[in-house]
């Protein structure tokens, strides 16, 4: 439905990829695919969730226009829009249409062509590794060769998709790339060229398009120019008649998707869009020179002769406002495409160990290890088996730092390798890796849009009303002057007032309005990606600015979480057990306590116990049954023994305390030391400085929470210990008043995807869980809090250039409709050029927009 915005709770559950209700702008690709989702977080009851990619969303207008003629259809729910990337998402009632009629009924109501691809995206939370997607070279009989690749075990379908190209899906746990290909070492097959990614490929198909459209139309209006201004001599009726056929093919060929367009939107969608502004005032334009043309050719020619200049000209403008706005669009696309940093090839290191081959990337599989070299980027995330060398991270995660790696540590796609050689194990496959997860946040990010868009949508809704209202007026006001004040003929005064009315309609331009927000959006989110911030929604980008409250977790947030065993105390009488039992209750959880305590006694040798049902109770500890009798570990006030001497002399010196009991008897503690985050307490100060309030809500002990606030000069009123997820999100809940304060959470452990959710803004710390990242609305890419800073200045820097373009708008719009209208007497706007508003109006839109990215360095200062 197209109808108010989603409760924050309701956007992050459905991935913060779109904002409810229809609005309509960003920007636009080509070409058009589907996804499909059976998550049922994703859909309702009964429904298929269903992801479009559209053709044609690149005006101001558009994605309104296919917004309501979604909402016309009964059987489709839950409707949003992302123009960035063109695209659709809704929830289909299938039982009542499919997917194919609703792409027919999309082509029919408003001329956007729909086309259904495959669903890798969606499937790939199927399982690890999900599916992937190859497409292959078919040198003969592509028909046979599906036949036999759908018997093939693994292979999910596959399709032909061009006159020799095949798309395969498989099961990538199941099946290789490479195990694939050599099912058909028969057939005449090789892997196809990598092709872009469709949003990419999709954009530049429609520019171009549009460039060719603009060149045809301006090579057709040329000569019309030079037959009407140049002095040339002979016969003008002769001359007028090529421009005649000139301007007739420009209107009819060139502007005739204009037409469609704006009858489709009237008709179906209700909607009065800028198509129908083009189309009235070169209509209006074309049609009074062919009635002028009629009288010249028979002996009665008009004062004003024909000006088919006026509307070939501004047909001609018109495109080529489109290509340079399409071009800044696209240009915005790529340049902040993350996943241009995904190497092409790898090198295979084969199964005897010794010998190498280097193969496309994409033939990669589970089981394989790849060589990285010297100043080569990693082609996937893997594991280091042997070698050692420094990799620079900065590409992925912002931080501008090499990183030491050996074996055992983890690599990431996209990082580029020093002067050392790595043999890394394959982790994640190519489109399956880190730099498709940074993608699809951007993505996501790219697609919703921040509520000072729905000042744009509404002030567009009534814009071309208003503007034919003014048109009319002007009309009649000039014939009136004709009439009464210069005593002129009717047909005079209604020649003069079309030349007023024609450019009224021509100037005025809602697409500045309609890119003020989507062009900054768009750009932010590619500096924020630069400097280790994924924003997940846009509404992060409007509403940082104003934050007045931070509360951070302390564990894995202030803390680096890389927490170190200091002290140990056995107060059983077997150490060796109380040691199994430990390893056998911690070693599988990802808590950082538990994964040092873990760690600890594993570098003592020790052997983890068989313990059974081991869990994790956030914000608590872990618990396990042995031999029928259950074993508990972590915090000691869950346990109910912080008043031991054991316990209390560890907790005094500061530290964080880890308990073993064995049916509720004590029988080990632990005490571990965590060391501060490089830049927290900068990050902290700075936020002081500003005035913004900063807390620190953690589930460890009093004295360890205390001298962490004492020593970032948190004032103790501020500070809350030994807390519940429960705890926090009352906490955070009753810091945003009720909506009133606009709060930051910063969190990483699974503890906090609660109070995450519940604060304004949530941000996420990367090293933490996949569940607090999902709760998220913002993700720090790279080991540093600077990040908040960063995503503060970036807000306020962008609404600054909200602020611009709708005041430009406003301006631009303001004075050229009273020039055009012949306010100012004496100066006036041509119909011939007023075509040129909409580059006028537009231009300084994009400028802001990509003087911000050249700028984000000065704007922002290094944090």
């Amino acid at each position: 439905m197209c109808c108010g915005q989603p409760s924050k709770e309701d956007s992050k559950r459905r991935g913060g990829s779109f904002n409810k209700g229809c609005h309509c702008h960003a920007f636009g690709g080509n070409a058009a695919s589907v996804s499909i989702s059976t998550d049922p977080e994703k859909c309702i009851a009964g429904f298929e969730h269903v992801i479009l990619r559209v053709q044609g969303l690149a005006r101001s207008g558009c994605e309104s226009e296919l917004c309501r003629s979604l909402n016309s259809l009964p059987y489709i729910h839950n409707a949003t829009t992302g123009l960035a990337l063109s695209l659709v998402e809704f929830d289909l009632d299938l039982s009542a249409d499919s997917i194919e009629g609703v792409i027919r009924a999309i082509k029919r109501t408003t001329g956007f062509e729909c086309e259904s691809v495959s669903a890798v995206k969606e499937a790939a939370s199927e399982g690890k590794g999900g599916i992937q997607e190859l497409e292959v070279i078919v040198a003969s009989g592509a028909e046979t060769f599906v036949e036999v690749a759908e018997a093939v075990v693994g292979v999910r379908e596959a399709v032909v998709v061009g006159r020799q190209t095949v798309r395969v899906q498989y099961e990538a746990t199941t099946l290789g790339a490479r195990d694939l290909l050599n099912n058909f070492s028969n057939l005449p097959v090789t892997i196809a060229p990598l092709q872009p990614p469709p949003s990419l490929a999709e954009g530049r198909k429609h520019l171009r398009k549009t460039a060719w459209m603009t060149v045809v139309s301006a090579c057709l209006t040329i000569p019309v120019l030079v037959m009407a201004w140049a002095p040339l001599r002979g016969n003008r009726l002769g001359y007028n008649s090529a421009s005649l056929a000139l301007a007739t093919l420009v209107q009819f060929v060139v502007a005739g998707p204009f037409y469609l367009r704006s009858i489709n939107s009237l008709i179906f969608a209700h909607v009065m869009e800028m198509d129908l502004l083009i189309v009235i005032s070169t209509t209006a334009a074309y049609v009074f020179s062919v009635v002028s043309f009629a009288f010249q050719v028979r002996g009665h020619p008009l004062p004003t002769g024909q000006f088919f200049e006026t509307s070939t000209l501004l047909v001609t403008l018109i495109m080529v406002g489109d290509l340079v706005s399409g071009f800044a669009r696209q240009w915005a696309v790529e340049s902040i495409s993350i996943e241009s940093l995904q190497a092409m090839s790898a090198i295979l290191v084969l199964p005897d160990g010794v010998g190498e081959q280097e193969i496309d990337a994409r033939l990669l599989q589970y089981g394989d290890t790849f060589k990285v070299v010297p100043d080569s980027r990693v082609v996937t995330d893997g594991e280091v088996l042997s070698g050692a060398s420094e990799v620079d991270e900065s590409m992925v995660t912002g931080e501008a730092r090499l990183v030491e790696k050996g074996p055992g540590c983890t690599v990431v796609a996209g990082s580029v390798n020093g002067g050392g050689t790595l043999s890394v194990r394959l982790t994640r496959l190519p489109g399956k890796n880190t730099i498709n997860d940074i993608a699809n946040m951007v993505d996501e990010a790219k697609s919703s849009k921040p509520k000072i868009q729905e000042i744009a949508d509404h002030i567009a809704g009534y814009f071309i009303p208003v503007i034919l209202a003014i048109t009319f007026l002007t009309f009649t006001i000039w014939i009136a002057i004709g009439r009464l004040v210069r005593h002129t003929t009717i047909n005079s005064a209604v020649i003069t007032a079309v030349t007023y009315a024609i450019p009224v309609l021509v100037v005025s331009c809602p697409c500045a309005i309609g890119l003020a927000v989507p062009m900054v959006v768009m750009f932010a989110n590619g500096i924020a990606a630069e400097r280790g911030v994924i924003f997940k929604s846009a509404h992060v980008i409007e509403t940082a600015r104003k934050v007045s409250h931070v509360i951070f977790d302390k564990t894995g947030t202030l803390t680096q979480g890389k927490l170190a065993v200091v002290a140990e105390t056995y107060v059983a009488d077997s150490q060796v057990l109380s040691a199994s039992l430990a390893l056998g209750v911690t070693a599988d959880i990802k808590h950082p306590v538990s994964c040092a305590v873990a760690e600890h006694l594993k570098g003592q040798g020790s052997a983890p116990a068989p313990l059974e049902y081991v869990r994790s109770i956030p914000g608590k500890g872990v618990e396990g049954v042995w031999e029928g009798e259950a074993v508990r570990g972590g915090n000691p006030r869950w346990l109910g023994i912080h008043h031991l001497p054991e316990v209390e002399s560890l907790l005094r010196k500061g530290l964080t305390v880890f308990c073993l009991t064995h049916n509720q008897n004590l029988l080990a503690v632990y005490g571990l030391e965590d060391s501060l985050r490089p830049g927290a307490k900068a990050v902290v100060s700075t936020l002081a400085a500003r005035g913004i309030a900063v807390s620190i809500v953690s589930g460890d002990d009093k004295a360890v929470v205390g001298n962490l606030a004492t020593e970032l000069g948190v004032p103790a009123y501020r500070v809350r210990a030994e807390c519940s997820p429960k705890d926090k999100q009352i906490y955070v809940k009753t810091a945003c008043r009720d909506g009133k304060e606009t709060v930051i959470f910063c969190g990483d452990g699974t503890n906090d995807a609660v109070a995450l959710a519940q604060a304004t803004i949530g941000v996420h710390v990367n090293e933490g869980t996949d569940i607090a990242q999902s709760a998220a609305d913002a993700v720090l890419m790279r080991p540093s809090l600077s990040g908040i800073v960063t995503l503060i200045d970036l807000s306020a820097a962008s609404y600054r250039r909200f602020v611009f373009n709708f005041a430009w708008s406003f301006i631009y719009n303001t004075i050229a409709i009273l020039l055009a209208a012949g306010a100012f007497v004496k100066v006036k706007i041509p119909p011939a050029y007023a075509g040129l508003g909409e580059l006028v109006s537009v231009l300084p839109v994009i400028l802001v927009a990509v003087v911000f990215r050249w700028t984000a360095g000065k704007s922002l200062g290094d944090h």
